[in-house]
């Protein structure tokens, strides 16, 4: 990363005041007194924004913690060209510094510094910063499926239309491949479906997420954003479709909902992107080279399938207990609790869309009572210490485990993946397990049960739990729990209630 351009999170009492007399700092500090104030620096949910490009929106600034939460309060100061963002909690403002830090932050194709700020909550007076204000009341609104009711004028944002956006990709003078859009926008939410197409002699995309406000939060962040260093620029429309057909998982398709569909002919769909390439701009390979090593990091460059959990309960957590946890929405293959800092561990899943599945679902939930933060590591791969000297066994390898839920192309477990929530699906229950067996079974993991329903072959029942953080508990202790007769108990995450 380069120096000028890092997520620094220097802090001083003079916050409010320009910083024209100290450099801008890397985020990683490269002198003792840089690495002393960084460890002192305590988070907070209010973010300090500066170096904005002039004339910068209040939209543009909120947009920039859009994805990582509820964006509480906002104050320009635009003489300074600097702002204050404060998120609904701290643990939203960390998930996006640390994101931050490893991917350049643009605003208008112009490098931003994010830091924490020595405020704990903005008090900001309405009456000077009242546009900013219907602003953020009409985003809110968006974010929580209501229709805003701001001044007219302010910002144009009924309730999010349909799931699937519309992406149509200006200026392409070096490729754009699917899966760098769904990098990019799959940091909005979980996406499902991706399709690809060539129409006016133009780059397009169809783009359908889980939810219609993740499709409302990715176009309000990147509609305008370029891709690559001054070309690949996204303009992005709701669809009229509220749903994708994918036929064929290519280059040109994919259905990350159902891997096991066929590839189709591949060959006859690059043709048109190719040519179509070659007729803007036919690069030589080495303009190609330079364009893509002037990448804006929107996706996060090569993103892993390795992710960094931390603010673990050291004193309970196992390796296990992260495999079945994670396990709910990828295949984890490798576990490693740090060494040094045990309430920290890597966590290596299939891939990279798995992983950007976990992290959506599970930075922020509790576990063993601590709130848990999930973030994208540097790693690449989790590595397996040599032999003998792992004597506290914190790394393990589940590249073998029979209890991968998503191994089988096209499995059902593909379609039923939700949020932690505090009601649980139990199936695979043997015959003649009664509701009052399984009551029992989880009250001894220390759930509260409210409530319980089977299906009606009672081979599947639902069971509801107090809370989110009971139900969270509940699953690591009790998924694959042996029921005898060779009966496995299966858990997932429900998105009903009783």
């Amino acid at each position: 990363m380069d120096g000028d351009v890092a997520v620094g999170m220097k802090r001083g009492s003079d916050e409010l005041n320009m910083y024209g007399s100290s450099p801008p700092m890397t985020a990683n500090g490269s002198d003792n007194n840089k690495k002393q104030r960084l460890d002192e620096s305590p988070p907070s949910r209010v973010l300090h924004i500066r170096k904005l490009p002039n004339e910068v929106s209040e939209t543009e600034v909120i947009a920039l913690g859009l994805p990582f939460g509820k964006v509480t309060n906002i104050l320009m100061l635009k003489g300074k060209n600097q702002a204050f963002l404060e998120l609904g909690t701290e643990e939203a403002a960390i998930t996006m510094v640390n994101y931050y830090t490893a991917v350049t932050p643009q605003v208008r194709n112009t490098p931003v510094f994010i830091q924490y700020s020595n405020h704990k909550e903005l008090k900001t007076d309405s009456a000077l910063n009242q546009r900013a204000q219907a602003v953020l009341q009409a985003v809110s609104a968006v974010q929580d499926g209501s229709s805003p009711s701001s001044e007219p004028g302010v910002l144009d944002l009924a309730p999010p239309p349909s799931p699937v956006l519309r992406i149509i990709i200006d200026n392409m003078f070096y490729p754009v491949t699917l899966d760098v859009l769904q990098q990019i926008f799959s940091k909005f939410g979980t996406v499902m479906k991706i399709i690809t197409f060539t129409k006016n002699n133009q780059f397009q995309a169809l783009l359908q997420f889980s939810d219609p406000v993740n499709a409302q939060q990715a176009k309000l962040s990147l509609d305008g954003q370029n891709i690559y260093n001054s070309c690949c620029t996204l303009r992005i429309d709701f669809s009229k479709l509220v749903s994708l057909n994918v036929k064929y998982n290519n280059d040109k398709s994919r259905d990350y909902t159902r891997p096991d569909l066929p590839t189709g002919d591949e060959g006859s769909g690059n043709k048109d992107h190719n040519s179509l390439l070659g007729a803007i701009n036919p690069l030589s390979a080495a303009a190609a080279a330079a364009a893509h090593a002037g990448r804006v990091a929107l996706s996060g460059s090569g993103v892993s399938g390795v992710l960094l959990a931390s603010n673990l309960n050291d004193e309970m957590v196992t390796p296990s207990s992260l495999f079945t946890l994670f396990g709910v929405y990828g295949d984890v293959q490798r576990v490693k609790i740090l060494y040094n800092k045990k309430d920290s561990a890597l966590i290596q899943l299939s891939d990279a869309n798995q992983a950007q599945l976990a992290m959506s679902h599970l930075n922020g939930q509790k576990m063993f009572g601590k709130v848990m933060r999930v973030t994208l590591s540097k790693h690449q791969t989790v590595a397996l210490p040599r032999e003998g000297l792992d004597d506290q066994l914190l790394t393990k390898d589940f590249s073998g485990s029979p209890l991968h839920r998503f191994k089988k192309p096209g499995s059902k477990n593909f379609q039923n993946i939700f949020p932690p929530s505090a009601t649980l699906h139990l199936s695979n229950i043997p015959e003649g397990v009664s509701e009052d067996d399984l009551r029992l079974l989880f009250s001894n993991v220390g759930a509260s049960v409210k409530a319980f329903k089977f299906f009606q072959d009672h081979k599947m029942a639902l069971i509801q739990m107090s809370a989110v953080e009971e139900a969270i508990q509940g699953l690591i202790e009790i998924h694959n729990y042996d029921m005898g007769a060779n009966h496995h108990l299966k858990v997932s995450f429900s998105k009903s209630t009783i």
